[in-house]
């Protein structure tokens, strides 16, 4: 019943910083605000909830510029009703990423009090976070990607932290009340009320490449914020990563996780958005979906498991009510949210997959098994798809085709398919 599968590496020429700590200095040197600074201001430093990699040297070379700069900076969580709206939550999260008052030697400050600073254009009232609006200076941290919950000028980025980020729980629920409109057309005329009321004075901007690597950094100024961050999210969706097949009859994907994105399983990369009155992205087309397991990273918060079509017995058990309410009701996208069928392994989740792809010739089976949606470097494909792939000239096959490794309870080695994915280091580490 389940095929053979051959392992396939995408390779692609992209933009890549080898020294992310020096990038960081040189981008907030070169900036417009290293001389506005001035010795003894607080500086307020945003840092969000998301898995950047290279964020710890990247907020530690922060900290250190606004040393020699003289100010007193202190870290401030940005991430909206994230880590179960709870100030604890958030710094624990904070702390996973290397955020720690420990590890950096300035405080980090969790709170979720946060204060109505005006009111935007749809006559709503705009929240802030209170340390934040405390401070001399603002600066953020953040990644510009393209989101995973709508299509706009501005996605995730810059702009999305100073409102939802910063905006904390009252903010974030605020935008997602009025759906994928409250992100795309208001968030933009909240930080309007923001750049003027608030001590906000710059972002650093992060772009990846397809693997997840810092392609570039810049620091965006306040008064660039509305034309250079648009620009910057169009050079983001050419360096994204993607499946390399536009059509599927099976995706199999290892872990969901908020590590891995935001809505657990990346929309940008399996091709569907699940948002309420929204077209679907016509490419790619999978036909069915099977997520095995959750990251322990996620903390129980199986958001996006909606997006698959059949899991595990094991992945539906892992699931913590509460943070995953706690995310889902916040956005309001209910759809993602809804629980796939479960099976008792992951050898009869692909097996059921397999059946229901509506492809019942097994030679012409077109499946691809990635280990989560964020690391695509590495895949492995049914002989079809392993026949294709000698064509494409990004792709280099590696050996031959084998069986899939199942352990006694019928489930996947995963870590055998994926060494180096994050699934891999930690069971290697464990």
């Amino acid at each position: 019943m389940i095929p053979q599968f051959g392992q396939i590496h995408q390779h692609h020429q992209q933009p890549e910083v080898t020294d992310v700590c020096a990038a960081t200095t040189k981008a907030w040197q070169d900036s417009s605000v290293a001389a506005r600074l001035r010795p003894g201001q607080s500086v307020a430093v945003a840092v969000g909830s998301r898995g950047i990699v290279g964020l710890q040297s990247m907020v530690k070379a922060t900290l250190a510029f606004l040393a020699e700069k003289g100010c007193k900076p202190f870290i401030v969580s940005a991430m909206g009703s994230h880590g179960g709206a709870t100030a604890k939550g958030q710094r624990e999260l904070l702390a996973e990423y290397g955020i720690s008052e420990s590890a950096l030697g300035v405080p980090v400050k969790s709170d979720m009090d946060s204060a109505v600073i005006g009111t935007n254009s749809w006559g709503e009232p705009v929240y802030w976070d209170k340390n934040a609006l405390a401070a001399d200076v603002v600066l953020t941290i953040s990644r510009i990607k393209p989101h995973t919950d709508f299509r706009g000028t501005f996605e995730s980025g810059v702009l999305k932290m100073l409102v939802i980020g910063l905006g904390k729980r009252e903010g974030a629920s605020q935008h997602h009340r009025w759906g994928f409109k409250g992100l795309r057309d208001m968030m933009p005329e909240t930080a309007r009320v923001i750049l003027d009321k608030t001590p906000f004075q710059a972002g650093l901007a992060i772009l990846e490449n397809a693997r997840e690597r810092t392609a570039r950094l810049e620091v965006i100024d306040r008064a660039d914020l509305f034309k250079r961050e648009p620009e910057m999210l169009e050079e983001a969706r050419t360096l994204m990563g993607r499946l390399p097949f536009d059509q599927l009859d099976l995706l199999i994907v290892g872990e969901l996780g908020k590590n891995y994105s935001g809505a657990g399983i990346d929309p940008n990369v399996v091709g569907r958005l699940l948002i309420e009155t929204q077209p679907e992205d016509p490419k790619p087309c999978i036909t069915r979906m099977c997520c095995l397991d959750i990251s322990p990273e996620s903390h129980g918060n199986g958001t996006g498991v909606g997006i698959a079509d059949l899991t595990t017995d094991r992945l539906l058990a892992a699931i913590d009510p509460v943070p995953f309410r706690m995310n889902n009701l916040t956005a309001c996208f209910l759809w993602r949210s809804k629980l796939p069928l479960g099976f008792p392994n992951d050898q009869s989740c692909i097996e059921q997959g397999i059946i229901t792809s509506w492809q019942p010739r097994l030679e012409e089976l077109r499946i691809a098994i990635i280990p989560n949606t964020l690391e695509l470097e590495t895949l492995w494909v049914s002989p079809k798809l392993w026949e294709e792939s000698a064509n494409k000239s990004f792709l280099k096959r590696h050996g031959a085709l084998s069986a899939l490794p199942f352990d006694d309870h019928g489930n996947l080695l995963q870590e055998h398919l994926f060494p180096t994915s994050v699934r891999g280091r930690r069971v290697a580490h464990s």
